[in-house]
């Protein structure tokens, strides 16, 4: 299929009424505008002032909200092209500045034109060359014929060239901040005057400029060459493969109409921005008129009326510029979906801040609110061995730390001094009976000489308890502040003041528990009773092996007793043989009780603590607290400590700025996205 077939559908100009004049050839017939009615305004500017101003005025809006930094750089529009393509003449179209515009070699240094926007009605204009680092200010346009005279100036009177920039600035107040760059035209062979290796120092200034990211490529071709074996599609794809920022711009269609279509349709040389084929002035034309001429050139010539007029003509070739240059700027700002993820990052902590506090009210219901989180943290951390919260602090295991502490408890009584059931065996027993010798019968054992015995052994080991209940509340205390500090730190005077009123009751119930142990090891010592069947059965037991010991007794030092292993019947005690019987059943009968005291010890010491911790979480802690910090009834005080802190409440604004920064730089990309998806 042909180009002609290719583009038809697509390309028919609407614009135009094609009719048949009843001969059997086609008419075109258009009413042009005069060329007074073109904008006077160049249409770079007229396109920027459309597509990027509004672009940059949204950017300047999300510099000031902070989202974007400071200093986006406006891409280059970088003119290469072959030598006589009509680089020149396309720039001075675009920018209606006065280039020189001839066959040959025109363009001897890059020329770069940069436009500010200036907010005096009273144009300014500054010639500048690096090499010579002068600048010359000049109170009228531009003309061809300065930028003649300073090119001979900087790159020569001959056809040398020269890699140094010739900067124009033009500061106007119609015009739009803007960089262009003319660069020389490329050129194989060496001319009369110019070096053998021509064509290397233009390659080099060339390749200077366009191997920016930043830099858009506006290849200029001649309708009347080969595209692919063209130098400056060479170039241009050797830093931009894919032409994401390469445009081809085809001048001097006129000149080469047949299979045109074929030629652009078929991208040969794979302009990923594609083309626009323009008619730039000729002779003495003014802007207006080569406008006039391009529009009627395009809509009434057979073969280039055929052109879609999307990419036809220097307007259109300025909006498609302008249009790459936004999409080149869209780069750089930030992704939406990082704004919503800030935005709801932010959101999301703004909610975990605790409540403002205005009022009284509003200050005892926070309280109330925070205490049964308190209490329910407590409950699950201390009675129901719960931690999730608290998963990777060891600390927080309560119930299991708490065991840990009763098993230790249980075997320090057990294995105590007093309580080493082989060591010295019987001595103690006979030094006893030594001590409370009586005028009665023989063999009779006083039921007094079992309690002084039992009071002695138990006094021995009274401390062991009382320093067990201290290091358990002590324990306690350390889980139960940092739980106060995790729910009370959002407000700092009420968090000392419930720390306070937490050590002070901790230790309340340190000394109640001080106490009972006391109470309780009073009652050990008061009286010998227990109702378990081990007793008698363990007692029994050990009897039963008296006889058997009191005989080796005579010859062995060692016997090992069933129930307790070998014992060491010292030369002391041999030296007591009437008291050996009753020393005997003392001990046996101390050996089956004791173990009765220890585990009735234990066992009590576990309901203690399981009763006590439930009273601290259930009843205790609250009334403590509220008692604190209330006082006398003074609820004035509680909204004075459930005052914000100086860094809650700098957070608090900081992140009420944040949400509303980032809602409106939302609001601004979503504005940009929809306006270029709606343009693109």
């Amino acid at each position: 299929m042909g180009g002609d077939e290719k583009l038809k559908s697509q390309t028919q100009n609407p614009d135009l009424d094609h009719h048949n004049d009843g001969a059997g050839s086609n008419k075109i017939t258009k009413k042009f505008d005069d060329p007074s009615e073109f904008p006077p305004i160049a249409p770079i500017f007229s396109s920027y002032n459309d597509r990027i101003r509004p672009l940059l005025d949204d950017i300047d809006r999300l510099r000031n909200l902070g989202v974007v930094i400071e200093g986006i750089e406006l891409p280059t529009i970088v003119v290469i092209g072959d030598q006589s393509s009509g680089k020149s003449s396309v720039l001075d179209s675009l920018a209606r500045i006065s280039l020189p515009r001839r066959e040959g070699i025109c363009t001897r240094l890059p020329l770069v034109l940069r436009f500010q926007n200036h907010t005096s009605s009273v144009p300014e204009f500054r010639l500048e060359h690096n090499k010579s680092k002068k600048s010359v200010d000049i109170e009228e346009h531009i003309t061809s014929g300065m930028i003649d005279g300073a090119t001979e100036i900087f790159a020569g009177d001959g056809k040398g060239i020269s890699k140094f920039p010739f900067t124009i600035t033009v500061k106007k107040k119609e015009v739009s901040d803007l960089t262009m760059v003319d660069l020389p035209g490329i050129s194989s062979v060496p001319v009369h005057g110019q070096p053998a290796n021509i064509y290397d120092q233009i390659k080099d200034i060339i390749m200077e400029y366009v191997q920016s990211e930043n830099s858009i490529i506006l290849n200029v071709l001649s309708a009347t060459v080969d595209f692919p074996t063209s130098e400056s599609v060479q170039i241009s794809q050797s830093v931009d493969r894919d032409g994401e920022r390469t445009l081809a711009v085809i001048t001097k269609c006129d000149m080469a109409p047949q299979g045109f279509l074929e030629k652009v349709a078929d991208d040969e040389i794979n302009t990923g921005l594609g083309y626009v084929c323009v008619r730039t002035r000729v002779g003495g034309e003014s802007y207006e008129e080569a406008r006039f001429e391009e529009s009627k050139l395009f809509q009434t010539h057979p073969e280039l009326s055929k052109i879609h007029k999307s990419i036809v003509g220097i307007p259109a070739l300025a909006q498609k510029i302008m249009q790459i240059q936004a999409n080149i700027i869209l780069r750089n700002l930030p992704d939406i979906k990082d704004i919503n993820y800030g935005l709801n990052k932010d959101l999301a902590e703004f909610d975990k801040l605790p409540m403002a506090i205005h009022s009284v009210a509003e200050a005892m219901g926070a309280f109330m609110k925070i205490m049964g989180v308190v209490k329910v943290s407590l409950g699950k951390i201390l009675l129901r061995g719960e931690y999730d919260d608290y998963r990777n602090e060891k600390k927080m295991h309560c119930k299991a730390r708490l065991v840990e502490m009763l098993n230790s408890f249980s075997d320090e009584l057990m294995n105590s001094r007093e309580s080493d059931l082989t060591r010295d065996f019987l001595m103690d027993e006979i030094r006893h009976l030594t001590e409370v010798k009586d005028i009665s019968l023989p063999k009779f054992l006083p039921g007094t000489d079992f309690l002084a015995l039992l009071q002695e052994k138990v006094e021995g080991v009274s401390i062991v308890p009382i320093k067990f209940v201290r290091k358990l509340w002590d324990y306690i205390e350390e889980p139960v502040m940092t739980v106060f500090k995790s729910h009370f730190e959002d407000y700092h005077k009420l968090q000392l003041s419930t720390k306070k009123a937490g050590l002070n009751l901790i230790e309340k119930m340190k000394e109640r528990s001080t106490r009972w142990v006391m109470e309780a090891v009073e009652m050990e010592k008061l009286t010998d009773y227990t109702c378990n069947p081990e007793f008698e059965s363990e007692w029994n037991k050990l009897m039963a092996q008296k006889d058997s010991f009191m005989a080796n007794t005579k010859y062995h030092n060692a016997i090992n007793i069933e129930g307790l292993g070998m014992v060491e019947v010292g030369n002391n005690a041999k030296k007591f043989p009437h008291l050996l019987h009753h020393a005997y059943d003392l001990r046996m009968r101390m050996v089956a009780y004791w173990k009765i005291v220890v585990r009735r010890l234990v066992d009590n010491m576990a309901l203690h603590i399981r009763l006590s911790v439930h009273k601290f979480v259930n009843e205790e802690f609250e009334k403590e607290i509220v008692s604190e910090l209330m006082g006398a009834h003074n609820e004035n005080r509680m909204k004075t400590l459930m005052e914000e802190s100086p860094y809650v409440a700098t957070k608090r604004l900081k992140l009420v700025a944040r949400v509303k920064k980032l809602t409106e730089s939302k609001e601004i990309l979503a504005t940009i996205m929809d306006r270029f998806a709606t343009t693109n």
